[in-house]
């Protein structure tokens, strides 16, 4: 647990601080996921190009050629025109009259650049719904001069930018020491709609909404902005004039002269931002970054992340790591769901904690599996069938390896007259004979899934249903001891062939509930049996020679036989008060 609490505190506390390079992370998100709107028709851009500079032998053009281009664009059917040019200065040919004169033909709007002079223009009207709070405050402005500023309306033409040094918000009204002043694509929509008064609806965190009168309502964020959606509005020049019914941003392209501002489309001059911004406010789905959208994305941080971490640990690594993808897939779909819904809720970091803490997850769990199964290999390698093997590697929760009661099933074998045999061949012999021997046997119980328990001499010991559940343990002990009796006489064919002398094995099959465990010295323990099924099995095979029979076979066993099996006389066994029943093969 200690592990997730560290990745919790690692994932917030970059989201509770607002990293910079988390903040940059969102927005490009956003930038590349933010649906392009398409342009609303209401608006062109006119850009004086280089050639128009060069034609008129530099910049600034006089001011009387700048009403010549008012009244052309009025006459080509501008319905108004928006000059992204300042002019806080008179104009050195004694232009400005007439240019005044000109703008006041149909609706106009002037720049006002944002500085830090503590100069301000007389503030717009506004209602407030709510408590007048929030808002991006100016420090001053450049304004033009008064015979043009008298006959115009003016707006702020501010490009804030954001961490990454990118325009993308621009904020619709801004807050002065007198009042509030509107942002110059903003002016151009009231001057448009012949509307008077804003009305600025707060929160408690600022700004919520701001309405120019005659549109819907316009979400904002708790300091006026809004995300600018990047259009493609229309572009004419002075040659062509493609103006007709449309409100014209005019401005400089020729460079040099205006200054490029960096955006997610690249760099644009602030005419065509500033018509970008009027475009996005008549856009009623553009995009826009709610004030809950940190708790939201706070929340579903918390949630998938401890998702994630308990699917993998507590379900396993196949079932976890698929229910951990799914929570990436689902945080990816309402991601982009929520961005469609122009609510920009960023769950790029979220998708980037899910997939560490997965990783994390996966790795702890795969090295506790690694170091298990390799405890299980070491641990049962010697007793049982490598397939049995495999299967409690991939499921260690089968093991019963701490002590526990069983119903279980046991074989016990010896070999008849071994030892004489072995004191009259070489060593060498005795070894082959005796690897052989017990080979079969191990095959035997291998192919039956059953645990090689021990050797003593040429005596072997193997139980069923010990290390894994194994309902059927008694036929498959019971099986296992007619591949045992198989194999010898197949042994003793070979055997024969090499001139060995045949050998003949007895068998003692039992069942019973036995305790089954790690049992031995601190340093030095051995999986085992312990039960008097177990002695009774040990009994049953070294009574083989007296009922004159390979196989003798304890009643509890015999009782689920599905092999025909035969009751032979009861037989006294040490330790027993009553003579017990056996079975032998039919």
């Amino acid at each position: 647990m200690y592990k997730l609490i560290t990745l919790l505190v690692l994932f917030f506390v970059p989201t509770f601080f607002q990293w910079e390079i988390l903040e940059v992370l969102k927005l490009k998100t956003f930038d590349a996921l933010v649906t392009k709107q398409e342009a609303s028709g209401n608006f062109t851009i006119l850009n004086i190009t280089e050639e128009d500079v060069d034609k008129e032998g530099g910049y600034p053009f006089p001011r009387q050629r700048l009403a010549e281009i008012q009244i052309e664009l009025l006459e080509a059917g501008a319905i108004g025109v928006g000059w992204v040019i300042a002019f806080p200065h008179p104009d050195r040919t004694d232009g400005d009259t007439e240019f005044a004169e000109a703008l006041s033909y149909a609706p106009s709007v002037l720049p006002l650049f944002e500085t830090n002079n503590n100069l301000y223009p007389k503030t717009t009207g506004t209602v407030i719904i709510g408590e007048d709070i929030g808002g991006y405050a100016v420090q001053g402005v450049l304004n033009n001069i008064e015979v043009l500023s008298a006959v115009s309306n003016e707006g702020i033409a501010v490009a804030q930018t954001d961490v990454d040094s990118l325009v993308r918000r621009l904020p619709l009204l801004m807050r002065t020491p007198d009042g509030w002043i509107s942002a110059y694509g903003t002016e151009v929509l009231k001057v448009l709609l012949n509307s008077s008064t804003y009305i600025i609806k707060t929160n408690d965190n600022g700004l919520e909404e701001i309405i120019v009168q005659g549109l819907p309502p316009v979400p904002v964020d708790s300091l006026g902005r809004k995300w600018v959606s990047w259009v493609d509005t229309p572009q004419t020049t002075l040659q062509e004039m493609n103006v007709e019914d449309t409100f014209v941003f005019v401005g400089v392209t020729a460079g040099g002269v205006m200054p490029q501002l960096a955006t997610p489309i690249g760099l644009l001059e602030p005419h065509k931002i500033q018509a970008a911004l009027a475009e996005s406010i008549l856009i009623q789905d553009s995009p826009q970054i709610p004030d809950y959208a940190a708790g939201v994305e706070l929340l579903m941080l918390l949630a998938s992340v401890v998702a994630v971490w308990v699917f993998i640990n507590s379900l396993g690594i196949t079932l976890g790591v698929f229910l951990s993808t799914c929570i990436l897939i689902l945080t990816s779909v309402v991601g982009v769901y929520f961005i469609k819904k122009g609510l920009l809720i960023d769950v790029t970091w979220i998708l980037i904690c899910q997939f560490t803490t997965g990783a994390t997850a996966f790795y702890f769990r795969f090295r506790q599996q690694y170091k298990l199964r390799q405890l299980v290999k070491k641990q049962f390698g010697k007793y049982l069938d490598p397939r049995m093997v495999k299967k409690l590697q991939k499921n260690p929760d089968l093991c019963k390896v701490n002590g526990s009661r069983v119903n279980c099933s046991i074989i016990f074998t010896d070999l008849r007259g071994f030892t004489s045999l072995s004191e009259s061949v070489e060593p060498e012999m005795v070894t082959y004979i005796m690897n052989n021997v017990l080979d079969v046997q191990v095959k035997a119980a291998n192919k039956y899934y059953g645990c090689t328990d021990k050797f003593i001499g040429d005596a072997g010991m193997f139980h069923w249903n010990t290390i894994i559940p194994q309902p059927n343990h008694r036929n498959l002990a019971l099986s296992a001891a007619k591949e045992i009796e198989a194999n010898i006489i197949e042994l003793n064919k070979k055997f024969k062939e090499e001139g060995i002398q045949e050998i003949a094995i007895g068998i003692g099959v039992n069942s019973g509930v036995c305790i089954a465990g790690n049992f031995g010295a601190t340093d030095r323990f051995a999986f085992s049996l312990i039960g008097d099924p177990c002695n009774v099995a040990a009994r049953l095979e070294s009574s083989t020679k007296i009922a004159g029979v390979g196989t003798l076979i304890g009643e509890e066993t015999a009782k689920y036989s599905c092999f025909p099996l035969r009751e032979l006389e009861p037989i006294e066994v040490k330790g027993k008060a009553k003579a017990l029943r056996v079975y032998t093969w039919k």
